[in-house]
């Protein structure tokens, strides 16, 4: 029965690939080496062509893998199992994100952005500075707002809900993707309601969807160094339920390449995959490069290009019920981003106008990029480029 399953899909892959399923040798022109021959790649492969779940012992002996071609193959059978005709195609949405406040009393470690209350260089922008932001935006076609800001004890809980109530009113087009995990919990704590009637409340107010930062790293011990003021993953998960239970969509992250295991990896690979199972909830996954910025982990480099290629694609792999990972250009970086659509994303994020986090840390990127660069990477990568919407769906092919 395997066999010919394999012989089917090895039929349907000449079909559609825009690539072999195998690797040659220059020196040996008639060798040919496919990835089901691939003493680890092998059986990965025959799982996924019997859409067999990866485990977590799958994702550690991936993680030891060297041999980089062998996730790409992986990677592209699995779209191709997943996705059909679409594992040719990668999406990127035009959006703006607005950070509203870098006053933030969450002490998170590895945060460049945020300043605590009093410090010269902390700001909390007003609803009228907002509205110029989200004006400009609207003017060149931008169809997403990504609203987050730190834990600003200054700001009243009403501020968040007149914001978005505003911005309704004054650009009912714009879907509204807005405030983490955290900062649901911080407005539950400075107004004394309840997780569900803070989250009914912003969505009647005007929110569309709930954005994914947050998550960092699950692990209780290695959240408690680099985050010991932040909620827990588990209290990350339990909101982001609580929004799924509503109805609402969400993304969800992970911040890597810092103080954190490979086992650490998993089990938050793990925790994401159990909670779509129950909720179906998230939209994308969206891992986020460490960047070491202000040192006070005491590291001074993050993730490398090996490292972030390689846990982008086994999150691909282990991740099959979430439809989508995006590479965030802005933390990886434009080449890396692009390299990443070949290992696992298919998704470039978006135009991401004035972002500050990751530049405060020190990303190698530019703060923005128009839709023809985003839709370029994607083409000289080898796909077609989507423009999509906030839930993925698509608007128009890109003519570049």
């Amino acid at each position: 029965m395997l066999n010919k399953q394999l012989h089917e899909f090895m039929s349907e892959n000449q079909k559609h690939s825009h690539t072999e399923l195998i690797t040659t040798n220059a020196a040996n022109p008639n060798f040919s080496y496919s990835v089901f021959d691939h003493p680890i790649g092998g059986p990965i492969a025959r799982k996924l062509i019997q859409n067999q779940r990866l485990t977590e012992d799958d994702c550690l002996t991936l993680f030891k893998l060297r041999d980089l071609w062998v996730l790409a193959e992986l990677v592209r059978l699995a779209r191709q199992q997943r996705q059909g005709v679409r594992a040719t195609t990668a999406t990127y949405v035009l959006n703006q994100v607005i950070h509203y406040t870098n006053i933030c009393i969450g002490g998170c470690k590895f945060c460049s952005f945020a300043r605590p209350p009093g410090h010269p260089q902390g700001y909390a922008l007003t609803l009228d500075q907002i509205i110029d932001q989200v004006k400009r935006a609207s003017a060149i076609g931008c169809t997403e707002l990504h609203i987050v800001g730190g834990l600003n004890p200054l700001l009243p809980y009403e501020f968040y809900l007149k914001l978005l109530a505003m911005l309704k009113d004054a650009f009912p087009g714009l879907h509204l993707k807005c405030f983490t995990a955290p900062e649901i919990a911080h407005f539950a704590r400075i107004s004394g309601k309840s997780i569900p009637r803070i989250l009914e409340e912003l969505r009647h107010a005007g929110m569309d969807s709930m954005a994914g930062g947050g998550a960092e790293i699950f692990s209780p011990d290695t959240r408690s160094k680099i985050a010991p003021n932040k909620i827990s993953g588990e209290e990350y998960l339990q909101i982001h339920t609580a929004w799924h239970k509503l109805g609402g969509k969400s993304t969800c992250t992970m911040l890597y390449g810092h103080i954190e295991s490979i086992t650490d990896r998993i089990n938050h690979l793990r925790l994401l995959r159990e909670q779509q199972d129950i909720t179906g909830g998230f939209l994308a996954f969206i891992p986020l490069p460490f960047c070491p910025g202000n040192g006070k982990l005491g590291l001074t480099h993050g993730p490398s290009g090996w490292d972030t290629l390689r846990t982008i694609s086994i999150a691909r792999l282990y991740l099959d019920n979430i439809n989508h990972i995006t590479a965030y250009w802005v933390g990886l970086g434009l080449k890396t981003a692009q390299m990443a659509l070949i290992y696992g994303a298919d998704d470039l994020g978006g135009t991401v106008i004035t972002e500050h986090v990751f530049q405060m840390a020190n990303a190698p990127s530019p703060q923005a990029l128009d839709e023809y660069t985003l839709a370029r990477l994607i083409r000289e990568a080898g796909y077609t480029p989507i423009q999509r919407d906030s839930f993925f769906r698509p608007i128009k092919t890109a003519s570049v």
